[in-house]
């Protein structure tokens, strides 16, 4: 899933197979994007997000329940949520398999995005907080489970496994859009070909990218003309 602008729209043009990693999953490319504001609103919810994340990055269907248990919530909870982002052509019934008594859910589509077209949305940055939210509780909950190991004597991970680096550029409108639409692909190269089979010793990882413009200099000097003026 990905928040972003025109200007930064991802490609989804490498080979299938290619790179290092495992062999791409070989699929018919749609992109989901949302631009009504109101959608934009309706997705600035923890538990929506997560089910967004989930059936975006598995390509698999899941029920309500399944999804329930992953976030916390009843399955009646989570069947209201599913349907509301069924109303925004987010999720889409799928089909069933063995028992049939509870609807399963799947992605609308191959990729997800939110683009404001360049309007400053305040639901958009309320989708940005919500995901920094649910980071916090990733790495929260990686670390409590280290502490736990090394309390009983269990060898743990180093904390490398975990990466949060920030770096500055100085980047052209050409070259933010040349660099996300190759961080992009180079996530795509590390997809499973088949999503209900892992790889020995894999473990299931949450990645997160982003880009900004550092404008704090900008915002500086504003204040300072305004106040000069006072």
């Amino acid at each position: 899933m990905s928040t972003q602008t025109p200007s930064a729209e991802p490609a989804n043009t490498m080979t299938p197979g290619s790179g290092p990693g495992p062999k791409r999953r070989p699929r018919e490319e749609k992109k989901v994007e949302i631009t009504d504001p109101k959608a934009i609103r309706a997705l600035a919810h923890a538990a929506r997000l997560e089910v967004i994340s989930e059936l975006y990055s598995t390509q698999s269907s899941h029920t309500a329940t399944e999804l329930a248990q992953q976030t916390g919530l009843t399955p009646s909870a989570m069947s209201y949520h599913l349907r509301a982002l069924q109303k925004w052509g987010i999720v889409v019934p799928a089909e069933t398999a063995g028992d049939a008594r509870e609807r399963r859910w799947k992605a609308a589509g191959t990729d997800f995005a939110i683009n404001s077209g360049g309007r400053v949305a305040s639901p958009e940055f309320a989708v940005i907080d919500l995901e920094l939210d649910a980071f916090r509780r990733r790495a929260y909950a990686y670390a409590a489970v280290r502490n736990e190991q090394r309390q009983r004597g269990e060898s743990s991970e180093s904390s490398s496994v975990v990466v949060l680096a920030s770096n500055l550029l100085y980047l052209t409108p050409g070259q933010r859009s040349e660099l996300t639409r190759r961080v992009f692909e180079l996530l795509r190269e590390y997809e499973l070909e088949d999503p209900s089979v892992i790889p020995q010793g894999a473990e299931r990882t949450a990645t997160m990218w982003s880009m900004i413009p550092d404008d704090r200099a900008v915002a500086e000097a504003a204040r300072n003309g305004a106040s000069d003026g006072s």
